[in-house]
C-alpha cells in the first residue's frame, strides 16, 4: 500500500533518462539518420522531432514507414540500441547539467528515486554502469512495460513499485510524450528543456536546465508550488 505522507513530503523522484539525466537525444538522432541513409531512405529534422520521447517500437516503425529503413520493427530498434551503445563507448556519457548534482543531493537526503525511461533495459544498464553506486531503487524501461509513454503506465508502475502515491512524487522530463505520461500519473512535473520546446500548461513547471535546482525546490513543487523559469510562449 503507498505510504501515508504530508502535504510537503517528497516521496519519491521520477527521473526519465534520455534527455533528462543525460543528453543522448543527439546520439539517437545521429543514429536515425545514418540508418536511413544506409537503407537509401530520407530522414529529416521533423521525423527526430517527432521521435523524442517516443517508444522505441514506435520510433522504428516511423523509420520504416516515414524514412526507408528495411527491415522489421525488432530488428531495427536492435540497430539503434546498438549504435547508441557504440556512441556512448566511443564519445562518453554526456550529463545533463545539474542532474548528478540533484541526484547525490536526493540520495543525501535519502528520498526514494526510480529511473523511468523508454530506452531498453540494456541500454540502460550501460548509462547505470555510469552511476556508482546506482541510486535507483526501481527501474522501469521500454520493454518492460505493455503501454509505453504517453501512456500513464510507466509512471503509475515505478510510484507502485516504490509502494508510494505518484501525486506525493515530482517527475522530471524532457519530451512531449514523458510529460503527458508523467502528468497523467498524477504526479508533480517539471518539464527540462531539452530537443523540443516544452509549453506552459497548468500545473506544469519549467526549467531551462537541472543547473542550481535543489531538493528544497522539489519539495515546494510536489506541494503544489508551480516553479516556470522559461520564457512566456
Amino acid at each position: 500500500m503507498p505510504r501515508t505522507t504530508t502535504e510537503t513530503d517528497l516521496a519519491a523522484v521520477l527521473w526519465d533518462m534520455d534527455g533528462t539525466l543525460v543528453d543522448t537525444e543527439p546520439y539517437w538522432i545521429a543514429v536515425e539518420m545514418e540508418l536511413a541513409a544506409a537503407h537509401g531512405g530520407s530522414w529529416d529534422e521533423s521525423l527526430g522531432t517527432d521521435l523524442v520521447g517516443m517508444p522505441l517500437q514506435v520510433s522504428a516503425a516511423a523509420l520504416r514507414d516515414r524514412a526507408g529503413v528495411r527491415g522489421s520493427v525488432e530488428e531495427i530498434i536492435e540497430l539503434m540500441i546498438a549504435g547508441v551503445i557504440d556512441r556512448i563507448a566511443t564519445r562518453g556519457l554526456p550529463w545533463r547539467p545539474g542532474a548528478r548534482e540533484l541526484l547525490e543531493e536526493l540520495r543525501a537526503a535519502g528520498v526514494p528515486l526510480a529511473l523511468v525511461t523508454m530506452s531498453w533495459r540494456r541500454l540502460t544498464d550501460v548509462v547505470l554502469a555510469a552511476l556508482e553506486p546506482n541510486p535507483f531503487t526501481v527501474i522501469v524501461t521500454g520493454d518492460e512495460v505493455t503501454r509505453g509513454k504517453p501512456h500513464p503506465e510507466p509512471y503509475l508502475r515505478a510510484a507502485a513499485e516504490l509502494g508510494v502515491d505518484p501525486a506525493s512524487c515530482v517527475a522530471i522530463e524532457d519530451s512531449l510524450p514523458g510529460l503527458a505520461s508523467a502528468e497523467a500519473s498524477g504526479a508533480a512535473v517539471i518539464g527540462v528543456q531539452a530537443k523540443v520546446p516544452i509549453p506552459a500548461a497548468k500545473g506544469r513547471s519549467r526549467f531551462p536546465s537541472l543547473a542550481g535546482i535543489t531538493v528544497a525546490d522539489l519539495r515546494r513543487i510536489v506541494a503544489g508550488d508551480m516553479d516556470d523559469r522559461l520564457p512566456d510562449d
